[in-house]
């Protein structure tokens, strides 16, 4: 009987470490980073399973944003987004990605850190689009800081903390007045909230919060018919990794995966897309766990 798929060994079917030594001023560019991230360009193929609705991703300009809004839009949904202004060309790029599958795309410059702002960005995609129906809680900062507790100042630890978490309960706020029963919000954690690294220490705090978030918001919106749900990263190979970390770390970047690898973005979306997709109508209050065999509660 023949094989009627591509078999894949998934430790080998992506690029391992060890990576060139290389590092890019925040946030960082996609098309600066060698290998490039797949975000599934040449790979993914949509069914419908998201038709007529619209999402609203933050960070969606490159790493895990921009392959859940390509595989968003490959799937039939419009898509608005938002980045940094500093990372124009690869919005652009997204756009171009969005609309080359036939959906509408609407990218919007601006900082979650800024409570107003993230009021505009949903006012924006429900005037702009014509309404919301996923929300993809995605942008987040990090830096590395081997020396510890003490390296830390207050900030970074402010920037940290308010667009990790303010900006996702400031958008999540903004949102809700505009989300109707069968509506789904995915947030991103990471292996962090449960296996924090002591380099990152205040990014963990954070992904830990997220999942708290997750669970008691899925629970307070249940009976409205909105679910609520988040997935864990492992290591994953987007732009925050050289743009935050020194060499000797972005060359063996993923290494500490039972997989012996980073993910790429691509491997991720589809993640997302089960979650806001109606298949999903009985699972609210989960955590995906995408860490390449690394065990989490």
């Amino acid at each position: 009987m023949s094989d009627q798929f591509t078999r894949h060994d998934p430790a080998e079917q992506h690029p391992k470490p060890p990576f060139p030594g290389q590092s890019q001023p925040h946030p960082g560019s996609g098309e600066a980073m060698d290998p490039a991230p797949d975000h599934g360009e040449e790979t993914y193929r949509g069914s419908a399973r998201l038709e007529g609705r619209t999402a609203l991703i933050t960070g969606g300009d490159s790493g895990i944003g921009r392959a859940v809004a390509l595989a968003f839009a490959r799937e039939g949904a419009d898509v608005a987004f938002c980045h940094l202004a500093a990372e124009q060309d690869d919005a652009d790029r997204t756009v171009h990605l969005v609309r080359e599958a036939g959906r509408r795309a609407l990218a919007v410059a601006g900082d979650i850190r800024e409570e107003g702002f993230c009021a505009e960005l949903v006012q924006r995609c429900v005037q702009d689009l014509g309404g919301l129906d996923i929300l993809v809680n995605n942008a987040a900062y990090q830096m590395s800081q081997p020396q510890g507790l003490s390296a830390i100042g207050s900030d970074q630890f402010d920037r940290v903390m308010k667009t990790n978490l303010y900006g996702m309960f400031w958008i999540t706020k903004a949102a809700l007045p505009h989300l109707r029963e069968g509506a789904s919000i995915i947030n991103t954690a990471s292996v962090q909230a449960y296996k924090p690294s002591p380099h990152l220490l205040d990014y963990a705090m954070t992904k830990a919060a997220i999942v708290a978030f997750t669970q008691g918001l899925a629970m307070q919106l249940a009976p409205d018919g909105i679910r609520v749900n988040a997935v864990a990263p492992g290591p994953v190979w987007t732009p925050l990794i050289p743009a935050t970390m020194d060499e000797e770390k972005v060359a063996h970047f993923g290494e500490q995966s039972p997989m012996g690898r980073a993910a790429q973005p691509a491997e991720m979306a589809p993640a997302y897309v089960f979650l806001a997709s109606q298949e999903a109508s009985y699972i609210t209050a989960e955590i995906i766990n995408a860490t390449g065999g690394t065990p989490l509660p």
